[in-house]
């Protein structure tokens, strides 16, 4: 789900491969399908595709019932007052049933086709909660546990919700809500050990709502019903509440086949409510009868490595980044002896989305025998739109288009259609107008395709700087490349005062340890080279320092304005 510069603007008209129209005055370019798809009549490969969420579960449940779907920690009971630490596995089978369970419980509260929000970290019961919301015929909106209590309480009361899920940490959002969501009928806390005392009055407990109905509730969603409401988290504006079909959701996760052997370990590190980690960990990953392994922190997801012993993570740029920071201080040691120890021998994928990666990173990983595979999206696309495949890559794009859509190119921003494609915003028919057009999904993303078919990108409309003398500068493209170097760990670049400014927050540690004492005076350097092999027009005449990170939304992009 890459959003970042890739290649020189200047390449995507003449990448591109053939105008199909003149649509007014835009130059339009179409980009078939690069996968098969029984969809778009193409052959090639493709998983069996379901159309329904609870067609991911029937099926995976029937093909694997008996073998493990989750794992995760909890802690036991030792004895002597102390508690240890033990990993549980759940079923393919026991996870169907318990989301029948859930289902049922939501049909006798009179709940059934209501909106259920859902807020907590990654968990056995958020899963429980979600299948068996959407599955019973209600819609699921999965909310961002790192927002204040009063954001949550906001996008709650916004998304017409009358049920709250939520974990022992948000219980400040449970007594909010009381407040704040008029809506409301019922809360649902899923802490295993919460009793009823432990609960604002009125509030149901998870494992008796479970408990109180039995397996084999019986509904069938349609394709098109909606399943999920899923709150952007943009850098700028107001987050909209993208409505996704269970079309949108199964087709997306089941369309291409990566390749991947059923029974291969996943550790599942990325936030559940963000639409990546819900679409590739979740969806696909249970469609694929893989082992999910919830990662429970982000301090100590390696040690959850060598716990879980995972073939495959998902990840953002950020966390390969720091990765291969940390690997660099081993440079000097056998790459398989690096590997098993941090790794293990067993893991060879990492699947990369979200953001911008500097494809030197996936030469280095070659090295200790890990692919990384690129992708690109975006939360109205369900959200894969592109990416690499195992047998089929190449460094610095962000993949083949998905085999259930396809993607044109007009005035080189990418506009994607297909049975990903979001039914629209929530009660926001304006915003909706202006970026579906006659069934068209307008990304807002600059980018072209090369002449094998594999996208790339190239900066964000809404972000592009014009010149004094009209230049179009995508200030995604300077900050690439100027992020390129090592000593460089943020940087923002923009328009002030008529110029283009980049501000950067150097790297201390790395400077500590290079013992670079002028490190303003090696950060102007980096921007010198930079400016000598760059356009004039692209040229950054001012920069400024910044001694601490930049502000970053929950999914760790800087917000620009």
């Amino acid at each position: 789900m890459c959003r970042g510069v890739t290649g020189d603007a200047s390449r995507s008209l003449r990448s591109c491969r053939g105008v199909t129209g003149d649509h007014g005055r835009r130059a339009v370019f179409e980009i078939a399908p690069a996968c098969g798809t029984e969809r778009f009549g193409m052959e090639g490969n493709m998983n069996e595709l379901s159309s329904t969420i609870r067609e991911i579960l029937v099926k995976a449940s029937g093909a694997y019932g008996p073998q493990d779907a989750v794992r995760y920690k909890a802690k036991r009971d030792k004895g002597n007052g102390k508690k240890e630490t033990v990993v549980v596995a759940k079923t393919y089978r026991q996870l169907r049933e318990d989301s029948e369970r859930f289902s049922a419980a939501l049909d006798s509260l009179g709940e059934q086709g209501a909106h259920i929000a859902i807020v907590g970290d990654n968990s056995y019961p958020w899963l429980v909660s979600y299948y068996g919301t959407v599955n019973g015929g209600s819609v699921a909106v999965p909310l961002d546990a790192n927002l204040p209590a009063e954001e949550l309480c906001e996008l709650i009361d916004r998304s017409d919700a009358t049920v709250l899920v939520y974990d022992k940490a948000r219980e400040a959002v449970a007594a909010l809500s009381g407040e704040k969501c008029p809506k409301l009928k019922h809360r649902i806390a899923t802490d295993p050990e919460a009793s009823a005392a432990d609960v604002p009055e009125g509030t149901l407990l998870f494992r008796e709502v479970l408990g109180k109905q039995t397996p084999g509730y019986s509904h069938s969603p349609l394709p098109e019903d909606l399943a999920t409401i899923m709150f952007t988290s943009g850098t700028t504006g107001k987050s909209k509440g993208v409505m996704l079909t269970h079309r949108n959701l199964a087709e997306n996760a089941t369309a291409q086949d990566m390749g991947f052997e059923p029974g291969m370990v996943l550790l599942s590190v990325l936030p559940i409510h963000h639409a990546y980690c819900l679409s590739m960990d979740i969806l696909k990953g249970m469609s694929l009868g893989t082992v999910i392994c919830i990662n429970d922190s982000l301090l100590r997801v390696l040690k959850n490595i060598k716990l879980f012993e995972p073939n495959i993570i998902l990840m953002v740029p950020l966390m390969i980044e720091t990765f291969a920071k940390k690997l660099e201080e081993t440079d000097w040691l056998p790459a398989p002896l690096i590997k098993a120890k941090v790794f293990g021998k067993q893991f060879h994928t990492i699947c990369s989305g979200g953001a911008y990666l500097n494809p030197d990173y996936l030469k280095r990983f070659e090295k200790y025998g890990i692919t990384i595979l690129q992708g690109y999206g975006m939360t109205e696309c369900a959200p894969v739109i592109s990416s690499n495949c195992p047998k089929d890559k190449k460094d610095g794009s962000i993949g083949k288009c998905m085999p259930n859509c396809e993607v044109k190119v007009v005035d080189e921003e990418l506009w994607v259609r297909g049975s990903s494609v979001m039914q629209g915003y929530y009660k926001m028919p304006e915003e909706t107008a202006q970026t579906l057009v006659d069934g068209w999904l307008r990304t807002g993303d600059l980018g072209y395709v090369d002449e094998d078919g594999f996208l790339f990108l190239t900066g964000r409309k809404k972000n592009l700087i014009i010149t004094p003398n009209g230049e179009n500068v995508s200030p995604e493209e300077l900050e690439n490349k100027i992020g390129a170097a090592r000593l460089v760990q943020e940087v923002l670049v923009r328009e002030k005062d008529g110029v283009i400014e980049a501000e950067i927050f150097p790297d201390q540690e790395y400077a500590s340890k290079k013992k670079i004492r002028d490190v303003e005076g090696e950060i102007r350097k980096i921007v010198d080279d930079y400016n000598e092999k760059a356009p004039l027009y692209k040229r950054v005449v001012s920069v400024k320092l910044r001694d601490t990170e930049f502000e970053k939304n929950t999914t760790k992009k800087i917000k620009r304005f």
